[in-house]
């Protein structure tokens, strides 16, 4: 698809307005760029895809603050930098941490981490209301999110499952998880 001057202006116009397509057609446009890039930087395909995913999630949230006097591209990987400093800012911190406690400390968590009977009844009430909030999410969510973590499907599975394009099973995912994350919070407010 031709997605320069006026036709992308008219996608991303779209996009903000909430049509899914035209959000579908900016990742598979902008995705190879973005992952592209990220795997020059960090060096790990994981790394990358996960900041591939994190960038177009953040950019479709935040789609409204788009400026078209900016390149659609420029905005994306500026976001993707954001997203790998915010990761190595995160590791630096962890591991800053880890070595401050020192190997007793680790040894310790270690045996601390055993489960109790009392952990395993939590964790089975934590589950049943996890599933729960999950019936509570449109159909296509719930099952995107069941593939993915109770059947532990690939990304690629999942792709091939349902017949859609392996970055909008990605991104979909990523949505249904942020989706779950804000019906849990308000469940508990």
């Amino acid at each position: 698809m031709d997605t320069s001057g006026e036709s992308l202006q008219t996608i991303i116009k779209k996009a903000k307005e909430g049509n899914q397509i035209a959000f579908s057609t900016l990742l598979d446009t902008f995705w190879n760029d973005v992952y592209g890039f990220q795997l020059v930087r960090t060096q790990n395909e994981n790394d990358a895809e996960d900041i591939t995913i994190r960038t177009f999630s953040r950019a479709f949230d935040k789609i409204d603050t788009f400026d078209e006097s900016y390149e659609f591209k420029t905005w994306l990987i500026t976001i993707s930098k954001n997203l790998h400093v915010d990761l190595l800012r995160k590791r630096k911190r962890n591991v800053l941490e880890q070595s401050e406690t020192g190997n007793s400390e680790a040894l310790r968590k270690v045996l601390d981490a055993a489960p109790t009977a009392e952990d395993r009844i939590i964790t089975e009430q934590n589950l049943a209301t996890l599933l729960h909030h999950i019936k509570q999410l449109k159909p296509h969510y719930q099952k995107v999110i069941n593939l993915r973590y109770f059947n532990e499907m690939s990304y690629a599975a999942i792709a091939k499952e349902l017949g859609e394009p392996i970055n909008n099973v990605k991104v979909k995912l990523l949505r249904a998880k942020k989706l779950l994350a804000n019906q849990i919070l308000n469940k508990s407010d």
